[in-house]
């Protein structure tokens, strides 16, 4: 299997950390993004050799398409993976306490970063012969309870827009009336219930976690998604959460 180039928006994380070590252990060729330059210098460190940080306000369409331009200035012809870890959590005590701050800081992290992401790299994504577009959501985002509204709703509308994705990919592909070809691009999303770290088990070490998804875990997925076959991949939500 040839390697790839991925993307891992939300670089800084610790589950950007873990995806983008996993997907240059995995062979691949990784840019890790962040809005920090120091921070996402310091993540691409930890992650190890063949991981590059860039520095990109993916809040911006504008600085998205910089970005797109900056990798293709570093001999990179084509994207092949997105994956795409920005997010956010805010929470109230019901729905009358739902802040405008909190939605903002909200739509903004999981709902435009995603839509700026998957529009400039879609036809990249799309022409791979292996192309990946993923997201991680929350089980809130179908279960949701008064306190998280804000944050069930960004996270409901960003499943929405990368299903919107995954039809994109089915149209130009196998669904493709005028020249049908077999299915090479999926989108899917990742669900779990919420993220775990080493970091988090040392500095609670009462805490038992449960139901939460160990970064590690989530980052062997997103190097599973490059060997599933895209015609069985593209559209699923893939449930994490234990």
């Amino acid at each position: 299997m040839s390697p790839l180039t991925v993307l891992v928006t939300g670089g800084s994380s610790a589950s950007g950390v873990a995806a983008a070590r996993a997907l240059a252990a995995a062979g691949h060729r990784v840019f890790t993004i962040g809005s920090d330059d120091v921070r996402i210098k310091t993540a691409a460190l930890e992650a190890g050799d063949g991981v590059t940080p860039l520095v990109c306000d993916l809040a911006s369409l504008d600085a998205v398409g910089e970005l797109a331009e900056t990798i293709r200035q570093l001999g990179v012809d084509r994207v092949d993976g997105v994956i795409h870890l920005v997010g956010g959590w805010r929470s109230a005590t019901g729905i009358e306490d739902q802040s405008d701050d909190d939605w903002e800081s909200l739509q903004e992290g999981a709902i435009t970063t995603l839509r700026n992401v998957s529009r400039v790299f879609y036809r990249q994504l799309e022409e791979s012969p292996r192309g990946r577009f993923a997201m991680v959501s929350s089980t809130v985002a179908s279960a949701p309870t008064a306190a998280t509204a804000s944050y069930a709703a960004a996270k409901a509308a960003a499943e929405a827009w990368t299903l919107a994705v995954a039809d994109g990919f089915r149209q130009d592909q196998s669904g493709n009336k005028q020249a049908p070809a077999p299915q090479h691009s999926a989108a899917a999303i990742f669900v779990v219930k919420s993220l775990v770290d080493a970091a988090m088990r040392r500095e609670h070490p009462e805490r038992r976690f449960p139901g939460y998804t160990d970064v590690e875990e989530l980052a062997a997925a997103v190097v599973e998604l490059f060997n599933e076959p895209a015609a069985t991949l593209n559209g699923q939500r893939i449930l994490l959460a234990k």
